[in-house]
């Protein structure tokens, strides 16, 4: 046969020598203990547990399930950090219950998470159609939104207080019609930290001339001093970032920097990002630098309001 490929080297490939090996001689990534198994009409989340592979994301999920209830049952901190997306798209609810049964032990919040929440609690409606009213004008313009929540914020910077409690007093106080439902009011309502780091610019309030740029600040500060208090005492504890992307995990390095700075070890922590997409920010400041040293860090990635229920419930399930 005439060479094909004249001018590209080739080797001769005898495939009679082939060496292979036995399958059972063969160590493997996955084993039959390890599939799922259907829950035979046993409609019960134990079952639905039980019944998932024990393989990648749902051997983790489990994982940091059973990390976050030994966390809790040794008396260790669960510091939920997120975006205001969670808020949107209806977990607000389910986040109050997991501050009222001890799942979490604290939470921050980007600055929209303050508006979602507040509109929720005063009105039931929030997420307002931006597509619809930026052209006029209109977008972000609510009155009572930024009247409520900027005053609020200077009262409380004026007590020495940071936004999240703040705002947790100003939706509780209030008794409005669906503070049961606010995350912020929860925490307030357990004495547990909310903190709210806001960038300057990046929320509807800061448009309206009731803001104060300068109160905002220092009580954003605080919060973070605060957070920073809450993540050196992480040891044997979990960190949870839930959808956001940039802030919180920047937030969250800086906290932790501090924290080892002034001494505080942090080990044996566990980091956890959850999102529908998995960002570099994220994956770094989350999941990898600050378990390099101690601890493990894990990715789940699934839309939150389906994956956040899925884990409280797990989490229920191993508190029993």
């Amino acid at each position: 046969m005439p060479e094909k490929y004249p001018g590209t080297p080739m080797a001769t490939l005898d495939l009679s020598r082939v060496e292979t090996y036995s399958i059972f001689s063969r160590e493997s990534k996955v084993s039959i203990d390890k599939l799922g198994k259907p829950s035979g009409g046993d409609s019960t989340l134990s079952a639905f547990l039980d019944g998932l592979p024990d393989i990648l994301a749902s051997r983790d999920l489990k994982e940091v399930a059973s990390l976050i209830a030994r966390a809790r049952s040794s008396g260790r901190g669960v510091l939920l950090g997120m975006g205001a997306h969670p808020v949107k798209v209806g977990l607000g609810p389910l986040l109050a219950d997991a501050m009222e049964t001890g799942i979490i032990t604290g939470v921050a919040t980007n600055g929209a998470a303050i508006i979602h929440d507040y509109e929720l609690a005063l009105s039931g409606m929030t997420s307002e159609d931006v597509g619809a009213v930026l052209g006029s004008g209109g977008f972000g313009m609510a009155e009572e939104t930024a009247s409520a929540l900027n005053r609020a914020i200077v009262d409380g910077n004026n007590k020495g207080e940071g936004i999240g409690l703040a705002v947790g007093r100003l939706i509780e106080e209030q008794d409005m019609p669906h503070s049961s439902q606010s995350l912020f009011a929860a925490a307030y309502r357990n004495n547990i930290p909310a903190t709210v780091h806001v960038a300057m610019g990046t929320d509807i309030i800061h448009m309206h001339p009731s803001c104060d740029g300068a109160a905002t600040g220092s009580a954003s500060l605080r919060d973070f001093h605060l957070m920073a208090q809450q993540v050196a005492a992480l040891d044997g504890g979990v960190f949870i970032n839930l959808g956001s992307s940039v802030i919180l995990p920047e937030v969250f390095l800086k906290a932790y920097s501090l924290a080892r700075n002034l001494g505080h070890q942090i080990m044996d922590l566990t980091t956890v990002n959850m999102d529908f997409i998995q960002h570099y920010r994220p994956r770094v400041n989350v999941v990898q630098r600050p378990t390099a040293h101690s601890g493990r860090g894990f990715a789940l990635t699934g839309h939150h309001e389906i994956l956040l229920p899925l884990l409280l419930s797990a989490v229920k399930e191993f508190m029993r």
